[in-house]
């Protein structure tokens, strides 16, 4: 497995274009340290973000693993670039020369992308326990390592997310259609969502039971929206008079569950598909 993932490595990093994007989505991630510095005065209203409790302990977890998914799409086009160019450049073929099966080139494949989905998930650990420490108002151990389980989620999203684009990338081989065919995914589970949500059970939350199973969708369920979380948002809708949020923030099982399978799913179908095509 060491040998697999070396070579693919030493791929994405003698790739131009894919050391830029790898780097600049670290770099886009440790931006979110760049929140607590936001300040802005109104008059005599002075507003600091990272003193409404953004970094608190266990809320940081919520928010920063949140906040890095929206952008997996850097290390997506990683992926899906890295299918790509074995096609484009040949090398595909000159592996399985070599003596690589086709099963060992998928575990290559899929070994890359578990290694960017630990290394984004111990980077945001990381940056989020110095951001924690730094602004939180609550430094109490048991409270400071409560919640870890959204870093799980985290963690099970970007593996997912990434093992969808290697099969496009097998499936498509051209990392711009690959890209465009996600876009067009989401789009089309949008319509989905729209349909069941307000045609067919316009009453009730009855198309939840549908749509939690679609692939893009179920990601999207591990790791909900943070922001009404925020004791500052709840406290400005108890002023004005609004509904008491009681919405779901865990991590559960069945949502991982059903994310491990559609994992399993697309690693699966990618060796299919390429066991089947003649190359």
């Amino acid at each position: 497995m060491k040998r697999l993932l070396s070579i693919e490595l030493q791929k994405i990093w003698k790739n131009r274009a894919s050391r830029i994007l790898t780097i600049s989505y670290f770099i886009l991630l440790s931006f979110i340290a760049l929140i607590a510095s936001i300040k802005f005065d109104i008059g005599q209203v002075k507003f600091h973000l990272a003193e409404h409790g953004i970094f608190n302990f266990p809320y940081i977890w919520h928010f920063n693993t949140y906040i890095a998914a929206i952008l997996k799409l850097f290390l997506a086009i990683v992926i899906v670039s890295m299918m790509a160019n074995e096609y484009s450049y040949g090398t595909l073929k000159q592996n399985l020369i070599d003596g690589m099966s086709k099963k060992e080139f998928i575990l290559s494949k899929f070994l890359t992308v578990l290694l960017f989905a630990a290394v984004s998930t111990v980077f945001i650990f990381v940056m989020s326990l110095l951001l924690g420490l730094s602004f939180s108002a609550y430094t109490e151990p048991a409270i400071i390592f409560s919640d870890l389980e959204y870093l799980l989620a985290y963690f099970i999203k970007l593996t997912a997310f990434f093992s969808f684009c290697l099969f496009l990338g097998v499936l498509v081989k051209r990392s711009a259609f690959a890209i465009g065919f996600l876009l067009v995914w989401n789009i089309i589970e949008s319509i989905i969502i729209g349909v069941l949500n307000y045609k067919v059970f316009p009453d009730n939350d009855d198309d939840r039971n549908f749509t939690k199973f679609l692939p893009l969708e179920s990601m999207s369920n591990l790791i909900v929206e943070p922001f009404t979380r925020l004791s500052v948002i709840k406290n400005i809708e108890t002023t004005i008079g609004g509904a008491v949020n009681i919405k779901d923030y865990g991590v559960h099982f069945s949502s991982i569950a059903i994310v491990l399978v559609w994992t399993v799913i697309f690693v699966l179908m990618s060796y299919k598909l390429l066991k089947k095509r003649d190359l």
